[in-house]
């Protein structure tokens, strides 16, 4: 494994994905964890939120003990846009809006970069800190440096510790997993020292140079839509293609069990602590598929966290089940052109009970029935065409599209929006990939899987 890093994982706190009047309470059960309250007046919206709070820490010793410090943010925000950016590619057709295209071309930005500067451990600092942003949808803390004795460790996890993540010393500027939720706690964990000799090494600690917390949803809906910019045309980009007819995943349950199930193998990708897309498990190996421009190097991959089963409990309600997260690992192909990257995950073994789905070696015809499983604007899994007896809008529209080139794509209407870039478009009747969604602008579309399937046959 290429990381030397322990990893525990138990029910998740609750993701907060609304203002500050949003709740978080903790579940058991039934497998969800927390409860998500959606922001009044905040409708979905295909636009990635451009970061519109800034904060900065501000740190408050603990009258009690002196032994652990509070991370807060402040009034006089300081922040930092250093989040690494996508390589450079070459340039897009101007007729063409990347889904989620905000920060690096073609993510959807879903927090932002915070400037902190704090010590902990040994003689650099308290053993503990606190890192919290009231109402953020997720905290994730980054290293600069890692500095630990033997049999010494650290954890990052949520105040009850029912998700929490170990650390052993190893190299400096690593990312931790994310906390979901908006609190973080970090603390180094000393084997017995009963006279403090080992404390007193000067040189040792841990240093948190900067954290990513998770925009809220009322953040996000504030950031209007970029300009499509195709000829002729003005105005906003519209992925949602008429009236939004996806539903969360779980609504699909009962009226279209396959389509439930198969969207279990779909994951939120979570990129430099603060960019969006979608992936999926292609085949049955060890294998995910998601779009060149969400991420294209081993380097990338591995400052991406994959998170499964990061799914609304019941239909149209606020319960979100535990997501299951795992890294990114090694880029196995990846292309500009068919607009893939096909990559594999540290950590394997964890998403295997969530399934696999299968390219279809075959083109459809116009008018096939599709539905596509996304994390839209990072929200848990939702599915476009409607559950039921009709696919509603989401069906092929033309099976010959021109995307980077000429005959590459399939086109069609489904319901999308930023973060859903790396989507499957399966067919309903074969409830194979017909397409790889990358983009948006009604018609939207994705390539063609056909393609794929024969680019892929060696390496799935």
């Amino acid at each position: 494994m290429r990381r030397k890093t322990g990893i525990v994982v138990g029910a998740c706190a609750a993701l907060m994905l609304a203002g500050a009047a949003g709740a978080v309470t903790a579940h058991g059960g039934d497998g969800s964890v927390g409860t998500w309250h959606q922001a009044p007046g905040a409708p979905r919206t295909p636009v990635a939120a451009d970061g519109t709070l800034s904060a900065s820490a501000l740190d408050a010793r603990s009258s009690s003990s002196g032994a652990v410090s509070r991370v807060v943010p402040s009034a006089a925000a300081s922040r930092t846009d250093e989040s690494p950016s996508a390589p450079a590619a070459a340039p897009r057709p101007a007729q063409r809006v990347l889904e989620s295209a905000t920060v690096a071309p073609g993510r959807q930005r879903v927090g932002e970069l915070v400037s902190v500067s704090k010590l902990l451990g040994y003689l650099a600092g308290p053993p503990k800190r606190i890192f919290e942003y009231p109402g953020a949808s997720y905290v994730k803390v980054h290293f600069d440096r890692m500095a630990l004795l033997p049999g010494d460790y650290l954890t990052v996890s949520n105040p009850d510790r029912t998700e929490s993540y170990r650390y052993e010393s190893g190299r400096a500027k690593k990312w931790a997993m994310s906390i979901t939720g908006d609190t973080a706690v970090v603390e180094v964990h000393r084997a017995a020292d009963p006279l403090r000799v080992r404390s007193a090494i000067d040189g040792l600690g841990v240093s948190v140079d900067r954290v990513a917390r998770g925009f809220t949803r009322t953040e996000q809906a504030r950031v209007p839509a970029p300009a499509l910019g195709r000829p002729g045309r003005t105005g906003r980009e519209e992925s949602i293609c008429g009236n939004d007819t996806s539903r969360d995943a779980v609504c699909y349950q009962s009226s279209d069990p396959v389509a439930y199930i198969k969207s279990k193998a779909v994951a939120r990708l979570l990129i430099n602590g603060t960019e969006l897309c979608t992936g999926w498990r292609a085949g049955p190996k060890n294998r995910m598929l998601t779009n060149n421009h969400c991420l294209a190097t081993s380097e990338e991959a591995y400052e991406t966290e994959v998170w499964f089963n990061y799914q609304c409990a019941k239909c149209g309600g606020y319960d979100v089940f535990k997501p299951t997260k795992v890294w990114g690992d090694q880029v196995v192909s990846t292309d500009h052109v068919l607009d893939y990257t096909l990559f594999s995950v540290d950590g394997f073994d964890s998403i295997g009970q969530f399934g696999y789905l299968t390219l279809d070696t075959s083109r459809p015809a116009k008018g096939t029935e599709l539905y596509v499983p996304q994390h839209p604007a990072g929200e848990p899994t939702r599915i476009a065409g409607a559950n039921g007896d009709k696919a509603g809008n989401c069906a092929v529209d033309n099976p010959d599209y021109t995307g980077y080139v000429a005959h590459s794509d399939v086109s069609y209407f489904c319901d999308t929006a930023g973060g859903s870039s790396g989507s499957p478009v399966l067919s309903r009747k074969t409830n194979k990939v017909v397409a790889l969604h990358h983009f948006g602008g009604c018609p939207n579309s994705g390539v063609r899987g056909d393609l794929l399937a024969t680019k892929l046959r060696a390496f799935l």
